[in-house]
């Protein structure tokens, strides 16, 4: 598996954003992978993992989806399913996998299960391929893994 390119200070792969979670991104063929142990400092209700950073990690892992085939996209809109809470503690691991293309706009699906193979939430995302003006301004901060 290869690392797929991560922006330095994003939130959720970015390894110089103080406050970030630094989730590692591999591509596996067709789908992108990462994992990610919820930590206490994200919690919502005691003991839970907040439901909007693990909607963050499935946004990621849709994107990293896209990117790790060579396009730049934003997001434009996603939906999410929680299935089960997640406790803090718990590993979760993330996959996505890019779904359709129809000329700009990717469609992308995610998935989050436990260690038991429990499924926590399904995502699915929908990006748009950047102009080569954005291109150029998101690529800036651009890390080659």
């Amino acid at each position: 598996m290869k690392e797929i390119d991560k922006y330095k200070f994003c939130f959720v792969c970015g390894d110089k954003n103080p406050h970030g979670l630094k989730v590692k991104f591999f591509a596996d063929g067709e789908v992108a992978k990462a994992e990610y142990t919820a930590g206490s400092d994200f919690q919502g209700y005691k003991n839970m993992f907040h439901g909007g950073i693990l909607a963050s990690l499935l946004d990621e892992v849709m994107i990293k989806a896209v990117i790790a085939r060579g396009l730049v996209v934003v997001t434009v809109g996603m939906e999410i399913a929680f299935k089960k809470p997640v406790k803090i503690g718990e590993k979760i691991f993330l996959t996505g996998k890019m779904t359709e293309q129809k000329k700009r706009i990717i469609l992308t699906e995610g998935e989050a299960r436990l260690v038991n193979g429990d499924i926590v939430a399904t995502a699915s995302g929908k990006y748009f391929v950047a102009d080569e003006k954005m291109k150029q301004k998101l690529q800036e901060s651009l890390e080659k893994s």
